[in-house]
């Protein structure tokens, strides 16, 4: 019977864990002398406990020699792939965007009604669906802006209304202002241009006439013509 598939996970055991660090850091030292023996390879194995105890091995070649191979290993991979590699992609990218660009600058043309002649049954009824729909959402813009402009425009009337509506008011109000003040300076100046005549017929001045009252002796006042005239007016 075959041994089933073990689930690597930490172990919480710190002696076991020890105990396991310990026999698998022996197991990959003596894995990576049989390679570097058994193919020629140049093999550098670095490896720090959780304590920071270091553990190396390195062929002959030594670990020096073979971390600066790694390095300038990796520098010129660097400087190769990854320019090839950008290359490569905006080439892709220009590639796609033309393409891109051809194909809504032919879309544009169709919807105009030009270059027709290629398109099948099928896709001129496509078209078609599409400049419909782009004309209906078009009218309902219109028409919701019509709606707008006329409903602002209707507010800005009754605005105006409101306006002439009190300035009428106002203008009413002061034209009963200037009647009531008319009226009452009318009495006064009657009064004033009674006394006035009884001054000037007092002094024998103009064609009125004085008689004598038998009974107390005083005297009356006959008005002049034009005075009679202007009070009953």
């Amino acid at each position: 019977m075959g041994r089933g598939k073990v689930t690597l996970k930490r172990i919480e055991n710190k002696i076991n864990r020890q105990v396991t660090f310990s026999k698998r850091r022996s197991g990959l030292l003596k894995k990576a002398h049989e390679i570097s023996v058994l193919c020629e390879a140049d093999v550098a194995l670095i490896i720090f406990s959780t304590k920071g105890k270091l553990c190396e091995y390195a062929t002959d070649a030594s670990m020096e020699r073979i971390l600066d191979r790694y390095e300038r290993h990796s520098s010129e991979m660097q400087r190769t792939s990854v320019p090839n590699d950008s290359q490569e992609i905006w080439k892709l990218g220009n590639v796609k965007l033309k393409a891109r660009l051809e194909l809504l600058q032919k879309t544009q043309r169709h919807l105009m009604g030009e270059d027709l002649d290629s398109l099948s049954l099928k896709e001129l009824h496509s078209y078609e669906q599409q400049i419909d729909s782009a004309l209906k959402h078009i009218r309902l813009k219109k028409n919701q802006l019509m709606l707008e402009s006329i409903s602002q425009l209707q507010k800005k009337d009754k605005d105006l209304q409101d306006q002439n509506n009190l300035l009428s008011k106002q203008v009413e109000e002061k034209k009963k202002e200037l009647e009531q003040q008319t009226h009452q300076m009318m009495p006064l100046f009657h009064l004033g241009m009674l006394s006035n005549c009884n001054r000037y017929e007092a002094r024998g001045g103009g064609d009125g006439e004085v008689e004598e009252n038998p009974r107390g002796g005083q005297t009356s006042t006959v008005l002049p013509p034009w005075m009679v005239q202007h009070m009953n007016k």
